[in-house]
Formats: C-alpha cells, sequence, structure tokens
C-alpha cells in the first residue's frame, strides 16, 4: 500500500508558476497511475491531469491543456505537477491520487489512493 503526501502549494499571483510535488512511500510510484484533482470552494473536485504507470502517456483536462505538465521521477518516487500561466480560477485545493497498475482515468472513483491536499491560491 502506498502513502502520498502532497506538497508545493502557495500564493502566486496570476500569470505565475507553481510546482506541486507528490512523494510516494511504501511502495514505487512507477507501479500507480497517477492524478491530480482539485477541489475549488463550494465546488465538486474534479481531474485534472494524469499519467499512466507503465507508458506515463498523459491525459489533461481542458481547463489547464498546454499550461499544466505532469511528471513522474523514479529516482525519487514523486509525482509533480508543473503548473504555469496560473490564472485566478485554478484556486483550488490540489490532491494526488493512484491506481495500483490503472489505466488513466479522469474518474475519481477509480482512484484508491489519495494524498492530503494542498492548497494553491492564485490572485488577480
Amino acid at each position: 500500500q502506498v502513502q502520498l503526501v502532497d506538497s508545493g502549494g502557495g500564493l502566486v499571483q496570476a500569470g505565475g508558476s507553481l510546482r506541486l510535488s507528490c512523494a510516494a512511500s511504501g511502495r514505487t510510484v512507477s507501479s500507480y497511475t497517477m492524478g491530480w484533482f482539485r477541489q475549488a470552494p463550494g465546488k465538486e473536485r474534479e481531474f485534472v491531469a494524469g499519467i499512466h504507470w507503465r507508458d506515463v502517456s498523459t491525459i489533461y483536462a481542458d481547463s489547464v491543456k498546454g499550461r499544466f505538465t505532469i511528471s513522474r521521477d523514479n529516482a525519487k518516487n514523486t509525482v509533480s505537477l508543473q503548473m504555469n500561466s496560473l490564472k485566478p480560477e485554478d484556486t483550488a485545493v490540489y490532491y494526488c491520487a493512484g491506481i495500483l497498475y490503472g489505466r488513466t482515468t479522469y474518474s475519481e472513483k477509480s482512484y484508491d489512493y489519495w494524498g492530503q491536499g494542498t492548497q494553491v491560491t492564485v490572485s488577480s
């Protein structure tokens, strides 16, 4: 069983960048299809980006395509989310999540393991 710890959130001005990190322990992150989700106040949690465990193919929500990049570092056992050109509407708590040997999916219900979340606030 893997444990996930999210970090890297903070306050940034619109147009700025942040890099979120998800550190895995207990098992290697390369065994997990990993995703990033976010939840803004008063809204449901939504998918942001995902990376497949085997071929590291990636998928993104339309709202972040071209601005966000998900990646994996096997040596550090981490998954990162590089966020550029941030907008106020990107403000949310961001969560990483994992599926053991799973297919890449937008569905929150498919992910079995979750980090605790990290707050991202983008000011206008």
